[in-house]
């Protein structure tokens, strides 16, 4: 009796101390997203609690903010998709078609930040969310090169639940050099987030030199991950913001133009000299990406593709593959088949789509569509799978913003038409 007393105090203790903080948050939506996107980029994977299963710190905020900050939004196709995906998934499971761990990675790394970022973009404003990003995404990019020059993480010392702990707090070298990777756990997520980071850098409307500076931060941090995948998606990235971005001054293009094309000259050397030294490591890395297409014989229409890692296809030992695939589409197919892999997918597709269309053009959109070839390359490791589902929902978000108030602004402007007409009309009479 004694010990269930002060149990069930600390219990209702923390039920209130959850309540008072959801209020709060809720007064407070601009500082609560400046919150989320700190923990985004600067608390590890690893840190979190086991409540039932282990919630990361990023997951657990953001499921308290999504109740929080909850209201309704407009819907949109996306939506569609990814409710078909999530009501698939749950069945799937219950008929033992998917895993536990895989319907937890689904739910809690993708659906539940694409919902917060369709929320986010409605409650908090496009520009505050965009400069928020775009600031904090800076910070850590200075991080990193702080981290490239003194050869010290500081997050790896940040204790963790094994094995999730031991799975990523080793820092990997790369030619001679140690890859930074500040709080992703990898330099391939860092390299990544950085460069879905650039598009909002770049929407943010600072003046020109705060803008390069910021951008040339970026760009030398996602350097020095040595990730061809982040560099890559980096290029694309910017190329698109500059290009496709309303709103931006013609002298910032200009800018970016210039010194992007005099920066790759001189750095390209640079990294291709790493990537050379690293010689075997690189190439062994990049001939297991394409490897990975055996795999695609075990895929299934719907669910898991079962125990695949004990057989033998033609010269592969598919157990080669068990312990990681670098291939997020792939990993989609393996745990959960054709069908709910083509619903994500096409979620993916309504974001990218508004990078084409003028009216509804946002830099989570951009990012977005920057990250296209990742997905086959890389897979959605840490905090880079919230940040790009995160992405989605507020690309989505953002449009059907954009697009409302061009269908306020048609409306009012027909409006005006009749009136204007008949005004001409007296005074010609």
């Amino acid at each position: 009796m004694t010990t269930v007393a002060p149990t069930a105090l600390l219990a209702l203790g923390a039920l209130a101390s959850v309540v008072l903080a959801a209020f709060l948050l809720r007064a407070l939506p601009r500082a609560a997203f400046t919150a989320w996107t700190l923990v985004l980029f600067f608390v590890p994977i690893w840190v979190g609690a086991n409540a039932g299963v282990f919630w990361s710190a990023i997951t657990a905020l953001t499921v308290v903010l999504i109740a929080s900050q909850w209201m309704w939004v407009p819907l949109h196709p996306a939506d569609g998709w990814m409710a078909v995906f999530t009501a698939l998934l749950v069945g799937l499971f219950l008929m033992k078609g998917v895993t536990y761990t895989s319907m937890l990675t689904a739910v809690l790394e993708w659906v539940i930040p694409y919902t917060w970022g369709r929320i986010a973009c409605a409650r908090i404003g496009t520009m505050w969310t965009t400069r928020t990003i775009a600031l904090v995404a800076t910070a850590a990019a200075g991080l990193a090169l702080l981290e490239f020059v003194t050869s010290f993480n500081p997050f790896v010392l940040i204790p963790g639940p094994e094995p999730l702990y031991s799975a990523w707090d080793d820092l990997q070298p790369r030619g001679g050099f140690l890859r930074v990777e500040g709080a992703f756990g990898h330099s391939i997520a860092l390299g990544a987030a950085l460069a879905m980071s650039s598009a909002f850098v770049i929407a943010a409307r600072w003046r020109v030199i705060p803008t390069i500076a910021a951008i040339g931060i970026i760009v030398a941090a996602t350097i020095v991950t040595f990730s061809r995948a982040g560099l890559i998606t980096l290029i694309i990235t910017i190329v698109l913001s500059v290009c496709l971005l309303p709103g931006i001054s013609t002298r910032l293009r200009a800018t970016v133009a210039a010194i992007g094309a005099i920066g790759a000259a001189v750095i390209f050397p640079v990294v291709d000299g790493v990537l050379g030294a690293a010689g075997e490591e690189a190439a062994v890395s990049a001939g297991y990406r394409t490897d990975l297409l055996v795999l695609i014989q075990q895929v299934r229409l719907f669910g898991s593709s079962g125990d695949w890692a004990s057989l033998v296809q033609g010269d592969f030992y598919l157990g080669y593959f068990a312990r990681s695939i670098d291939n997020a589409s792939m990993l989609m197919l393996l745990r959960y088949g054709v069908i709910p892999t083509l619903l994500l997918l096409a979620t993916i597709a309504c974001a990218v789509l508004l990078a084409v269309r003028r009216v509804g053009r946002n830099p989570a959109a951009l990012a977005v569509a920057g990250q296209l070839p990742s997905l086959v390359v890389v897979a959605l490791i840490t905090q880079y799978g919230t940040f790009l589902w995160f992405c989605v929902g507020l690309a989505v978000a953002w449009g059907s913003v954009r697009r409302a108030a061009s269908d306020v602004a048609e409306g009012s402007r027909r409006q005006e038409m009749p009136r204007t007409e008949g005004r001409r009309r007296v005074l010609r009479g």
